[in-house]
Parts: structure tokens; C-alpha cells; sequence
């Protein structure tokens, strides 16, 4: 029988397989993608909403990066 802790990390390690696969049809692991706080938090946040990116989740995010004085 196996632990609970082995089933809980199966299972997440198939969610992240999922969101793995969804950001790749989405294009995220392109050459041709500029890597900016937009692109990485995009590719990351679809990569962590694993399923649910199939039921209609399309994580996006907008970065504020503070600009150095001058």
C-alpha cells in the first residue's frame, strides 16, 4: 500500500505535467519568445494551473519592475 505522501506527490507531479504540456501548446518554450517578468510569470502561473488551463484558466499577469533613479 502506498503512503499518502507518495499519492499526494503523484498527483502533483501530474498536474505540473499538464501545465507543462499547456504551456507548450500555448507556445511558451519558443526561441522566438523575449524573456521579460511577462513572458517568465505567464509561462509559471499556466505551469502551476496544470488542468485547468483545459476548463477555460488562462493565467496572465502584468509586471511593475521599479526603474533605477537616475
Amino acid at each position: 500500500m502506498k503512503s499518502a505522501g507518495g499519492l499526494v506527490g503523484l498527483l502533483v507531479f501530474a498536474w505540473l505535467v499538464i501545465g507543462v504540456l499547456a504551456a507548450g501548446q500555448r507556445g511558451y518554450f519558443g526561441d522566438d519568445r523575449k524573456v521579460s517578468c511577462k513572458t517568465f510569470s505567464d509561462t509559471a502561473l499556466t505551469i502551476a494551473a496544470g488542468p485547468l488551463n483545459y476548463v477555460g484558466v488562462n493565467p496572465k499577469v502584468t509586471c511593475r519592475v521599479p526603474q533605477p533613479s537616475k
